[in-house]
């Protein structure tokens, strides 16, 4: 069926639909309110276009459409299909983690204070979230040293037979031994809470009031104390900016955009009135046609800011969902979307744009209250938007700057190398083992000078028995670049039926390795000339003469200067040269060694720590091998069900006995086992 005769059938419905290139490859998805009518846009309007929307309809092919009931509805799909497809044409929000929060369970006599990434409904109250594990852990220190809550986790507090050192310092009661009353815990649980509410002025003065109640009694320890403990809590106020006195939790929203199609997205979190965290997301806005869509109003900063918040929120449908309140986190259920994302009541942004009442009604859904998204132009509100603006301005010119001395150093490599082709994507091999056990290979990937550490790969030598350092490196290398043939392959030859079912859309599983579809510009082999001249032999055999990609991929050893010679720079090796390259002819060819060699100690980091977890797993397996009543068919359910030894330290006897085929006796035997591992 012609394009065209499809886009007659199409229905004016909303939806959301995804265009696909001559592969296959869906390269854009969009929602609308009206299908048929923002197609026609695509296929009936024959000029007008920018060059961007020009260039993306010389690729459509196909399309697909997905009917849905509502215009919420369609908001919610395109952005989960844009997460999980990454179409060349759409803004990708790349970092989809969860942020840290604190979670503290209160219907526990004496719980702790945990850090958590995940929000679960199972009434516990959580607060955050962070922007940063290294702000997470800076509260953490402080509320360790300012409250005397618990630190250890719950089947150490369980199975504890006398107070920890933390108990010795005084920075703990030890409810784990000693008879704390669980009112006396409460209070401090309750003071926690207002901390890290933000309330800590109303906690200040609470506690004022019982210095001067205990100094009354004639309790002048207990008094001083408290006094401590107000010093504290005064000096983490320090640290914080207030820019707002009404004590609200905001989210505040900017963007920047160079003429070159680079732009930053600065996200402020302000809880309870104070800046607690600045954020920036890094686009390349150049082909995303999604911010130049001609169908969309606004300015191209406004459209980014669109497809932004779109995304961030990470909105999805549901039945149940866990919803994060002004101060805090707490669950909660709702019937229609659901996010693990912190919600504020207001989002600032600094432009109105086209969706933006749409996303609110989106989002108050998910909140199960109202959100506000608002565009203040003056006054307290626009004040902080400001800021936001400037950050943000900021971070562009610093992006620019890095990205522009990036660039210039990879230009200079390039020279040095005499490659065709500018080092866009370098790949970096290297190995490790223990006398033989456990050998693995690592493969990491830099693309324009930066770790893209979603295309690192690891790799298990299977095939190789003993120490042999070549035979590891023309095992990974082989696997390497035979995978590439076959993916390659496969994702040419990958055809996508054209169907507007739901399913067959949103369920397909795209299994191709998109970290081997590519080929490096460069490959760093570990090593020197050996090594090199491994690596030419592999990609020889390979055959990948016939098509000039061996010509293409430039192969460099970069091996470790000797010390004992007087050697002051690491070598670097080339074919057709015998001795090493001079890498040392200026501050930039310096410059460029520099990128080298942290490819590899990137590429050595990833292979010792992919090591590591590798012998403490078979550690963990041999550890349950002299447990009384575990056997071999245990053992296997255990690490089926656990994953580890971390996981398996956090269950309960009752939790392990309930597994099938463990007896109370068996599992009461492991966790004595793992508590006495543990204190050793």
């Amino acid at each position: 069926m012609e394009i065209k005769e499809k886009y007659y059938l199409a229905p004016s419905d909303p939806g959301v639909y995804l265009m696909k290139d001559i592969r296959g490859r869906i390269i854009y998805v969009g929602k609308a309110r009206n299908l048929k009518k923002r197609l026609a846009s695509y296929f009936i309007k024959e000029s007008g276009h920018d060059p961007k929307t020009t260039l993306l309809i010389k690729n459509i092919v196909d399309f697909d459409i997905i009917i849905t009931s509502t215009e919420n509805e369609a908001l919610i799909l395109e952005s989960t299909l844009i997460k999980k497809h990454k179409p060349k044409y759409n803004i990708f929000l790349k970092d989809g983690k969860n942020y840290p929060c604190f979670r503290i369970d209160l219907m526990q006599n004496y719980p702790v204070l945990q850090v958590v990434r995940k929000i679960k409904n199972d009434g516990a109250v959580y607060f955050g979230p962070y922007s940063s594990g290294n702000n997470i852990k800076t509260v953490l220190r402080q509320v360790n040293k300012i409250f005397k809550l618990r630190k250890c986790r719950d089947n150490t507090f369980n199975n504890r037979s006398r107070p920890c050192m933390q108990f010795q310092i005084k920075a703990c009661l030890g409810p784990c031994c000693n008879n704390v009353p669980v009112i006396v815990y409460k209070k401090i649980v309750d003071d926690v809470t207002l901390f890290l509410k933000g309330r800590a002025p109303n906690l200040i003065k609470n506690l004022r009031q019982e210095m001067a109640q205990e100094a009354e009694n004639e309790q002048f320890e207990k008094a001083a104390q408290i006094r401590d403990t107000i010093f504290a809590i005064e000096r983490s106020l320090e640290q914080q900016i207030a820019v707002s006195a009404d004590m609200m939790d905001r989210d505040v929203v900017a963007c920047a955009k160079s003429d070159q199609g680079r732009a930053v997205v600065t996200l402020l979190f302000v809880r309870s009135g104070y800046v607690v965290g600045t954020e920036h997301h890094s686009f390349d806005v150049e082909l995303n046609l999604n911010v130049f869509n001609s169908e969309n109003s606004g300015s191209d900063t406004a459209r980014i800011i669109e497809a932004f918040l779109k995304q961030y929120y990470q909105v999805s449908e549901s039945q149940t969902h866990h919803k994060l309140t002004e101060q805090n986190c707490q669950t909660s259920k709702n019937q229609n979307y659901q996010t693990t994302r912190f919600i504020p009541s207001q989002i600032l942004v600094a432009e109105d744009f086209e969706d933006r009442n749409l996303l609110e009604d989106t989002l108050s859904s998910a909140k199960d209250r109202k959100v506000n998204i608002l565009v203040p132009e003056k006054g307290e509100k626009r004040r902080i938007v400001e800021m936001a603006i400037n950050n943000a301005e900021r971070e562009l010119q610093s992006v620019i700057s890095r990205n522009s001395e990036s660039r210039e150093t990879l230009s200079t490599l390039q020279k040095l190398l005499d490659m065709e082709n500018y080092p866009e994507r370098i790949e970096c091999f290297d190995n490790s083992n223990i006398a033989g056990t456990d050998p693995v290979s690592s493969m990491v990937v830099f693309i324009n000078g930066e770790p893209a550490k979603s295309l690192y790969r690891k790799f298990i030598i299977r095939d190789v028995q003993g120490h042999d350092d070549y035979a590891y490196m023309t095992e990974v290398l082989t696997r390497r670049f035979k995978r590439y043939n076959k993916q390659s392959n496969s994702s040419s030859n990958k055809q996508y039926k054209s169907n507007s079912n739901k399913k067959s859309d949103t369920d397909k599983i795209d299994k191709v390795d998109k970290s081997l579809v590519s080929f490096p510009d460069l490959l760093i082999v570990d090593g020197g000339k050996g090594q090199l001249a491994m690596a030419t032999a592999v990609l020889a055999e390979l055959e990948l003469t016939s098509s000039g990609l061996k010509e293409r991929i430039k192969v460099i050893g970069l091996a470790k200067k000797d010390s004992e010679k007087g050697e002051l720079y690491d070598k670097v090796y080339v074919q057709g040269r015998s001795n090493p390259l001079n890498m040392t002819q200026s501050s930039q060819s310096i410059k460029a060694l520099y990128i080298l060699q942290r490819l590899r100690d990137e590429a050595h980091r990833f292979a010792i720590t992919f090591q590591r977890q590798r012998r403490a797993k078979r550690a963990e397996t041999s550890f349950l091998e002299g447990i009384t009543g575990i056997g071999k068919k245990r053992k296997a359910m255990l690490l089926a069900h656990f994953k580890g030894l971390t996981a398996m330290k956090k269950a309960t006897v009752e939790e392990i006995a309930a597994l099938p085929s463990m007896s109370y006796g068996s599992a009461d035997a492991l966790v004595k086992a793992i508590l006495a591992r543990s204190t050793t």
